[in-house]
C-alpha cells in the first residue's frame, strides 16, 4: 500500500512542479530533449529549500528563437513543509545580463534557460536549482493524456476562449483530439487539451497578470484532479508523458524530492504568489522607453518575494507592504 501511495506522490509532485510529469525511479531514461539541458546554477540559500524554474514556451513552427510565455518559480520548502508556486510576470522590466534592459521573457529569447537563470538571479536575488520546460503545444497533449482539466470558466472568459480555440485546435497534434468543440457556457467544466491551452492564452480581455493566474489555476486543477484519481499504472502514464517536456533534473533527484515531500506532508501544503506585487503602489504598468509595455516594480519589494520563498511569509502579510515610504521603482 505504501509503495502505491509513494508512486502516486511522485506523480503528484511532478504534476505540481511542472504540470508535466517527467522521469521517476521507474523510468530510467531521459526524454528526447534532455541532453541539451545544461543550466548549472546552484542553490545556496538553504539545504532544505530548492527553487526550480518552470518555463512555458509558445514557439511557432519554424522559429529558432522565441520568448518564454510562462515563468513560475516552484519552491520545494522542506524547512517549512510547503511547496510554493510563484509566477513571474513576463512583462517585468529587468536588466538582462549582456543584453541590457528589457522584458523578463526576452532573456529566454537571447539565451534560453541559462540567461533566464542569470536574469532572475541578478534582478531578484533568487538562486535557481534546475528547470523544467514545456511548450504549450506539448502541454495540450499532456492534458489530453491526463483526461482533461477541470476549470471554473468565468462569464467574461467564454468568448475569449472560443476566439482562441481554433488556433489551438489547429496546432494540436494529439491523435484523438476529435472534432473541434467550443465552450458553450461559463461555470466549472472539464476542458480538453486545446480548450485548456486556449484558456491559458487569454490576455487581451483583461491583463497579463490575470493570464498568469489562469496558468496557475490550470496547474492546481490538474493536481487536484489527479490526487483524486484512482490509477494503478503510474509507470505507463509517466512513459506516455515523457516526450512532452525537457529538464535537467535527474531521476534520482526527483525520487529524493518526492520522498521528502511525501514524508513531510509538504505535498499537501501548496501556496501561490505573484511577482511583481500588483497593487498600484509597488508597481506601475506603462510603455517605457523602447521596451514597450512593461511592469516597473518597486526594487525594495524584492524582499517580499524572498520572504515568501525563504521565510514562508505570505506576501499580503509582509510588513514592508504596510509602509509606502521606501518605494523605488526600477526606472
Amino acid at each position: 500500500m505504501y509503495y502505491s501511495f509513494f508512486k502516486k506522490a511522485i506523480l503528484i509532485l511532478i504534476l505540481l512542479i511542472i504540470a508535466i510529469p517527467f522521469i521517476t525511479f521507474s523510468v530510467l531514461k531521459f526524454n528526447k530533449n534532455s541532453s541539451k539541458n545544461n543550466a548549472t546554477t546552484q542553490d545556496t540559500s538553504s539545504p532544505n529549500i530548492k527553487n526550480f524554474l518552470l518555463i512555458g514556451t509558445d514557439g511557432r513552427e519554424g522559429e529558432q528563437s522565441f520568448r518564454s510565455d510562462c515563468m513560475i518559480i516552484a519552491t520545494m520548502d522542506m524547512k517549512h513543509k510547503s511547496i510554493k508556486l510563484t509566477s513571474l510576470a513576463r512583462d517585468t522590466y529587468v536588466d538582462i545580463p549582456g543584453v541590457g534592459k528589457g522584458k523578463l521573457n526576452e532573456a529566454y529569447f537571447w539565451g534560453k534557460e541559462e540567461l533566464l537563470f542569470k536574469t532572475i538571479e541578478k534582478n531578484f536575488g533568487i538562486e535557481l536549482y534546475k528547470y523544467i520546460q514545456v511548450d504549450f503545444n506539448d502541454l495540450m497533449n499532456i492534458i489530453f493524456t491526463l483526461g482533461g482539466v477541470r476549470v471554473d470558466v468565468e462569464d467574461n472568459e467564454v468568448e475569449a476562449i472560443n476566439n482562441l480555440i481554433p488556433a489551438s485546435y489547429e496546432s494540436c497534434t494529439y491523435d484523438d483530439k476529435g472534432e473541434m468543440k467550443l465552450i458553450n457556457s461559463s461555470g466549472t467544466q472539464m476542458l480538453n487539451g486545446y480548450q485548456a491551452i486556449a484558456y491559458t492564452r487569454i490576455r487581451y480581455s483583461d491583463n497579463a497578470i490575470k493570464r498568469d493566474a489562469r496558468q496557475r489555476k490550470v496547474l492546481m486543477s490538474v493536481l487536484k484532479d489527479f490526487k483524486n484519481k484512482a490509477t494503478s499504472n503510474y509507470e505507463q502514464m509517466l512513459k506516455d508523458l515523457a516526450p512532452y517536456y525537457s529538464t535537467n533534473i535527474t531521476s534520482s533527484e526527483i525520487f529524493d524530492l518526492a520522498a521528502n515531500a511525501y514524508s513531510s506532508g509538504a505535498i499537501n501544503n501548496v501556496k501561490q504568489a505573484q511577482f511583481p506585487i500588483i497593487d498600484d503602489v509597488h508597481v506601475k504598468g506603462a510603455t517605457y522607453k523602447d521596451a514597450g509595455w512593461v511592469w516597473l516594480y518597486d526594487l525594495n519589494s524584492v524582499q517580499v518575494l524572498k520572504d515568501f520563498i525563504f521565510n514562508d511569509i505570505n506576501m499580503e502579510d509582509n510588513d514592508y507592504l504596510k509602509d509606502n515610504s521606501n518605494i523605488q521603482l526600477n526606472y
